[in-house]
């Protein structure tokens, strides 16, 4: 594959451009220079909403991924890499799900998550091994996510995925991005050209993040985590969670601060089957079976709960 990146290439993409809403910005006041860089961020969801359908599309594929036992791993280089590894840090406390259901990967590994290490985004061959060390197989899906397109430690993880028909998807905000011919979904973030040249970490960084919030929340949501609009499968890993999980039950049921208090504990601290033992007063080992045979909405819970009490 030609990796090669040419001054040609670089003058064809819409991130390398020069915008000209900002070219004197350097002789601004402090508050314009602030005024250019928000309005410019106020057209970031515009182009994300753009591509809700695609969204949509991957968004199925990686629920349909989690259903058989699958994972989502991002990958990508510098600030998208570190947008991937972020989102899917957040996704165990969150979302009550393990470590590794949703990975991140970046050019560099762990030490370019704290310090610029752009030259690994050039190994083509350092995506590829980072796959086949975690043994990604195509029940798994991959996101390649670079602003510009073109990396290639991106890249080559991308065509490795395909090779196993794991389904592919990339998000970009260029669009020539090389990335787009080796995904099934293909996420074009026109943002336009950023307020300082080439500086991907503003508007590409920002709508790759908007993207990526979407990807995860949407596919948790339809796994059954969160229940009406709480994040009900929390792990509650510190005070504030602890404190949170109990107020998340007050909410979902409208009981009493000290009858959550019981549940939480009773249910050995987990948020869902709390709120399904006060919902339909029954016991933990109960409330645990019936999240086990719907496989996790409290919802369908509920539901089944019912439909046996009536039959």
């Amino acid at each position: 594959m030609d990796t090669h990146i040419t001054q040609e290439l670089l003058n064809n993409l819409t991130t390398e451009q020069c915008n000209e809403k900002s070219t004197n910005i350097d002789e601004l006041s402090i508050m314009n220079i602030l005024q250019i860089i928000n309005n410019e961020d106020k057209t970031v969801p515009f182009a994300v909403e753009k591509q809700l359908p695609i969204i949509e599309a991957l968004v199925s594929d990686i629920v349909d991924s989690f259903r058989n036992g699958g994972r989502l791993i991002y990958i990508g280089a510098g600030t998208s890499g570190r947008l991937g590894v972020l989102d899917a840090s957040e996704c165990p406390p969150t979302f009550g799900v393990p470590r590794t259901m949703v990975q991140g990967l970046i050019a560099g590994g762990s030490e370019a998550l704290v310090r610029s290490i752009e030259n690994a985004e050039d190994n083509y061959e350092g995506g590829i091994r980072e796959l086949q060390s975690m043994n990604f197989s195509d029940k798994d899906v991959l996101v390649g996510i670079t602003a510009s397109g073109q990396a290639p430690y991106v890249i080559g993880a991308m065509e490795y995925a395909q090779t196993l028909n794991a389904v592919v998807g990339a998000i970009s905000c260029n669009k020539g991005s090389k990335t787009f011919a080796h995904a099934k979904h293909a996420i074009f973030l026109d943002i336009g050209p950023e307020v300082i040249t080439g500086s991907t970490r503003m508007k590409a960084g920002t709508a790759q993040k908007l993207v990526l919030n979407m990807l995860t929340t949407a596919s948790m949501i339809r796994l059954g985590k969160v229940y009406r609009n709480l994040m009900v499968d929390l792990t509650p890993v510190n005070k504030k969670l602890v404190e949170r999980s109990k107020r998340l039950i007050k909410q979902a049921t409208d009981c009493t601060e000290e009858e959550a208090s019981v549940a939480f504990e009773s249910s050995l601290r987990r948020p869902k089957i709390a709120i399904l033992m006060i919902l339909l007063n029954i016991d933990a080992e109960t409330a645990e079976s019936l999240e086990m045979e719907t496989k996790g909405p409290i919802s369908e819970s509920i539901r089944l709960y019912h439909a046996r009490s009536k039959g």
